[in-house]
């Protein structure tokens, strides 16, 4: 759920998702420090790991100076934990750290787009410099028949936190969440450069 939020929305969001709602709001409050809460968006995921369901849950926080970006995840009882256990993490980062807000959306007939017709999946990609991908492939002079060794090219893509979300799988009020989410991440980061 996102809002162009409050505190107490955000813990109304976190209460219906179900999952460990006081562990997920704990972990939060830490790296929120009081700051205030401008925009949100809580995404529970379930998914199989091979027979066993599994549990996750991304929330990211806009507040006026950063994004704070939490994720917990649970699992069974292992080697070294008796019993089922989860781990909870929160990165905060500075607003003028965020180098790329990449939004992309599917529609269908896109010939007959008008504005406002619901998307049917959003992705959010944010990008602050912590985590990057580079993609090789071996570099051509354009000459088609040319054997020489030109060595690698490539590109290096920021990517350190995607989210998608789907009309399908998470219903069109989740999807249209991402992007007034997205829209408020995209506002702020103006505002700080």
């Amino acid at each position: 759920m996102a809002d162009t939020g409050t505190r107490e929305g955000l813990r109304l969001a976190i209460q219906e998702a179900g999952y460990y709602p006081d562990l997920v709001a704990d972990m939060l409050e830490t790296s929120l420090a009081g700051e205030a809460v401008d925009s949100y968006v809580v995404h529970h995921e379930p998914h199989f790991d091979r027979d066993e369901l599994r549990r996750h849950v991304s929330v990211l926080v806009l507040t006026p100076t950063r994004l704070i970006v939490g994720h917990t995840d649970e699992y069974p009882s292992d080697d070294t934990h008796d019993v089922p256990y989860a781990t909870t993490s929160t990165e905060a980062v500075p607003l003028d750290r965020v180098t790329s807000v990449v939004v992309s959306r599917t529609v269908t007939s896109p010939a007959a787009y008008r504005t406002g017709t619901p998307a049917l999946d959003v992705v959010l990609t944010v990008g602050w410099g912590a985590m990057s991908r580079i993609d090789l492939e071996p570099a051509t002079c354009g000459d088609p028949d040319c054997e020489a060794d030109h060595g690698y090219t490539g590109a290096l893509t920021s990517d350190d936190f995607t989210l998608r979300v789907s009309e399908a799988g998470d219903g069109s009020g989740r999807v249209r969440d991402l992007l007034t989410f997205a829209r408020a991440l995209s506002a702020a980061t103006i505002s700080v450069r």
